[in-house]
């Protein structure tokens, strides 16, 4: 089973209280999950890769062998598919994590998209920041 994401994440003040967000739909657009987590404090890029890591979570549990992930972070794709390197030892142990779920899978591919091409993701992201809290729609 094919799925897209579209991941988030951000702090205010970086570091400052931070959240990610997700969006997980099926090719044809049905969305099956939407979900925001509160992280407290800690960095955007910690965010961008903890949403990373829940949407893998997430589009493992429901049975996906394709995965493809949109993110607005640059970064975060580049260091994920090795065109930068991650220098940050805390940064190595989340990149680690995600390539180990995404070995589960039989397709993994990320792509980074415009910031415009990523509101949903954004504001769910916003929303575990602002309320810090957590949660499924």
């Amino acid at each position: 089973m094919r799925l897209l994401a579209w991941v988030d994440g951000g702090a205010k003040g970086n570091p400052g209280p931070a959240g990610w967000g997700l969006v997980l739909r099926t090719p044809d657009g049905v969305e099956l999950r939407r979900g925001w987590g509160y992280l407290g404090e800690t960095t955007n890029n910690v965010a961008e890769y903890r949403g990373l890591i829940a949407a893998l979570e997430q589009a493992l549990a429901l049975g996906a062998t394709e995965l493809l992930v949109h993110t607005d972070s640059e970064l975060v794709q580049r260091q994920v598919t090795g065109v930068y390197r991650v220098r940050q030892p805390h940064l190595q142990d989340l990149v680690a994590d995600v390539r180990r779920l995404a070995g589960r899978l039989g397709r993994f591919e990320i792509v980074h998209v415009p910031r415009e091409e990523n509101r949903e993701a954004d504001a769910l992201a916003n929303r575990a920041m602002k309320e810090r809290s957590s949660g499924w729609d």
